[in-house]
């Protein structure tokens, strides 16, 4: 129906990108007759019910951003200090706070009874799929930020194991020593 003649596509110059139950229209100009059209589609022709609290028009030219299968879209400055703006693709805040809840969950005091090779396994085996999935658009900060938080963690694990403090290996550093012992860096 959106791609048809009389369609959002052909009178708007509208794009449709969808991911299972959830969309995202993109056009130059959003007005009330895009917006009145999905609600007769959707509702009227369905029977589907929009979230209205989850439903909303973002202008990214306004410096708003919009958040879509965990990543966050916005127009960011150009890095070299000029007028030009670009498109950025991050991953969102909720993303980030997931990731680390998960590397929080594999590393807490419920995982010391595991061998350090089985939990560096599954920690590679966690930040692999999540920069896999997140390696689109600029993740550069992101992904730093998830390194330096699962090597802190590692940290407090190998500290955690017994009574007595962890010791790393003399002349190393932390993060020398958990990069030896396999501990990806993203």
């Amino acid at each position: 129906m959106f791609h048809r003649h009389d369609g959002p596509r052909h009178w708007a110059n509208a794009r449709l990108v969808r991911y299972a139950d959830d969309f995202v229209v993109l056009a130059r100009y959003q007005g009330h007759r895009i917006d009145e059209w999905l609600v007769a589609k959707l509702e009227s022709w369905l029977g589907l019910t929009i979230n209205r609290e989850k439903t909303k028009v973002v202008n990214l030219a306004e410096a708003e951003s919009l958040d879509f299968l965990g990543y966050t879209f916005r127009y960011d400055r150009d890095l070299y200090g000029s007028d030009k703006t670009y498109l950025n693709m991050v991953p969102s805040k909720k993303s980030l706070k997931k990731a680390r809840d998960a590397i929080r969950e594999k590393t807490g005091p419920k995982k010391c009874y595991k061998p350090t090779p089985e939990v560096v396994k599954d920690l590679n085996t966690f930040l692999r799929g999540w920069s896999n999935y997140f390696g689109q658009g600029y993740p550069r900060k992101a992904f730093r930020d998830v390194s330096h938080y699962a090597r802190q963690r590692m940290v407090t694990h190998l500290n955690r194991r017994s009574q007595r403090k962890y010791h790393r290996p003399k002349g190393m550093s932390h993060y020398q020593h958990l990069q030896e012992i396999g501990l990806i860096r993203l």
